[in-house]
């Protein structure tokens, strides 16, 4: 599944990226994380994160890192988590550029994979479900980061 979107936050484009560089506030906007772990510092982290598609929800072990780091500008983010039955992998890049008045345009996209149980089960679910949670995902982060 490919999902894409640009979002424009009204704050200087250092708060923006110091914000979606650091997975303890990313992790405050993700929906269902339960913990984070730092396992090398700006580079590679483990999130446990539970997730539901209607009445089928389940627990994933995600182990997320950065690939690729272009200082205030861009970054690539390789995950993958598993499940009981389940394997979900992503691959997520982000896009800073300079928008009107001050603000931040963020140009995101990401290429996520779901195989297993849940995909089977939740199989017409899994775009509206991504679609909604990365909805509210991105709305959190803009309105933390415009605080």
């Amino acid at each position: 599944m490919h999902f894409e979107g640009i979002v424009a936050i009204q704050a200087p484009r250092e708060k923006v990226w110091n914000f979606l560089t650091n997975p303890d506030f990313v992790s405050q906007c993700a929906p269902g994380i339960k913990s984070v772990d730092v396992i090398i510092p700006d580079k590679k982290f483990r999130a446990v994160a539970a997730v539901g598609f209607g009445s089928i929800s389940t627990t994933f072990d995600n182990e997320i890192e950065f690939v690729e780091l272009i200082d205030l500008e861009f970054a690539k983010v390789k995950v993958h988590g598993k499940a009981p039955g389940s394997a979900v992998d992503a691959l997520g890049e982000m896009k800073l550029s300079d928008g009107e008045d001050g603000a931040t345009n963020l140009t995101w996209s990401a290429e996520i994979t779901i195989v297993g149980t849940i995909a089977s089960l939740a199989s017409r679910m899994l775009g509206g479900v991504t679609n909604k949670l990365t909805g509210i995902f991105f709305s959190c982060v803009k309105k933390k980061i415009e605080e």
